[in-house]
């Protein structure tokens, strides 16, 4: 079963969406879609847009879930990025962050991300210290653990109501495979 109660015929999700998940959209939406995601890839910031479309067009059908799966060892700022959205998250500017990480993909350093968190207005000496005290790598490594016990190998990997997502990562692609979710 998923959370919204619709049959499901596969598992491929370990850890199932909850209250803890970083959610856009409706709770109880017809369709999910999950992404294991990393802000310094370069495939990820191509999905971005996508996804983002997707919402748009079905604003009360989807809703969008965030977890992190930085791949630091190819990606040396993916890490530091991911605290940088939880600590957004810590002052409920969450998205506000993951899309303006996305929005300057080539700009990660310590200095660039505390800038951000200047442009989103958040208050940037609790910003700084939670960043710096590497208060959220709990969380995100527990997202990690999660993408891992899916199989997740890379990213973005995307799960449509628990199932992997193997299919292009277009608009046109993703859109009628979460409407043949919900039908």
């Amino acid at each position: 079963m998923t959370q919204n109660g619709a049959s499901q015929a596969c598992a491929d999700l370990a850890v199932q969406v909850s209250s803890r998940d970083h959610i856009q959209g409706p709770p109880d939406a017809p369709a999910v879609l999950l992404e294991y995601g990393d802000y310094e890839c370069p495939d990820c910031l191509n999905a971005w847009p996508v996804v983002k479309a997707l919402r748009e067009r079905l604003p009360d059908q989807l809703a969008v879930v965030f977890r992190h799966f930085p791949q630091s060892g190819i990606h040396p700022r993916a890490s530091a990025a991911a605290q940088a959205a939880e600590a957004a998250a810590s002052q409920g500017k969450f998205w506000e962050m993951h899309d303006l990480l996305f929005r300057n993909q080539q700009k990660l350093a310590d200095l660039d991300l505390t800038h951000l968190a200047l442009q989103l207005g958040l208050e940037i000496y609790r910003f700084q210290a939670d960043y710096e005290r590497d208060l959220h790598v709990r969380r995100i490594q527990e997202d990690v653990d999660s993408g891992n016990r899916s199989g997740v190998r890379g990213t973005p990997t995307f799960f449509l109501n628990g199932c992997r997502y193997s299919g292009k990562k277009d608009v046109a692609s993703m859109l009628a495979a979460i409407q043949a979710a919900y039908a």
